[in-house]
């Protein structure tokens, strides 16, 4: 009896962990929520790319620069790397703008994770993106806290690139005022050829 005991133990024991070795070795996450304080990102491992994030722009001084600061990885979170921008046509474009949350070093140092960067085309992360994050900072001295929420879209046809990280095809970008008025925007992620307002979509 004991010893049927003591097997039935040792199987017991052995399937789980069979099962947890199964859980780490296939376990990606498509929906990681992470709240860094200053924006909260959904972030999908199976993309290795953000789902969506949201932040709030307020006329913050600027009393830091970004320097040579790189992007770090997110301790147990599964994201892009160095490897998947290496010698190509995509940015690491931040979503939560580092010039937005340059008031202190702490801010700064907290956009410049992996999970706050996305696949983006380097001329639109550079041209008018950058020129719409400028704005909504001069709209939020006059017109007060400005909510933001981004979307990254994935066509069913878009590209998956030998490292195995996902292009977003499009972005959203949400914008709420504070008196309760509503604009958005939606970028293909391709090179820009219109001014950034000609952008405004339809919000839904």
């Amino acid at each position: 009896m004991k010893k049927f005991i003591l097997l039935l133990s040792f199987t017991l024991l052995f399937s789980c962990s069979e099962n947890e070795s199964e859980v780490s070795l296939s376990g990606l996450r498509d929906n990681v929520i992470i709240d860094k304080g200053i924006y909260k990102v959904s972030y999908n491992e199976t993309y290795e790319q953000p789902n969506w994030i949201e932040y709030v722009v307020s006329n913050r001084s600027k009393n830091v620069d970004r320097g040579n600061k790189d992007f770090y990885k997110e301790p147990g979170v599964i994201t892009s790397d160095d490897a998947d921008y290496y010698k190509n046509e995509w940015d690491k474009g931040h979503l939560a703008p580092a010039a937005t949350f340059s008031d202190s070093e702490d801010n700064l140092n907290k956009t410049f994770s992996f999970i706050n960067c996305a696949m983006q085309i380097d001329n639109l992360n550079r041209g008018e993106w950058a020129q719409l994050e400028q704005q909504v900072r001069d709209w939020s001295i006059s017109e007060g806290n400005i909510s933001v929420r981004i979307d990254l879209v994935f066509a069913s046809n878009h590209i998956i690139r030998s490292t195995g990280v996902h292009i977003p095809t499009g972005f959203w970008k949400n914008l709420s005022f504070s008196n309760g008025n509503q604009t958005c925007y939606y970028f293909p992620n391709a090179s820009t050829d219109k001014n950034w307002d000609q952008y405004e979509n339809t919000c839904n």
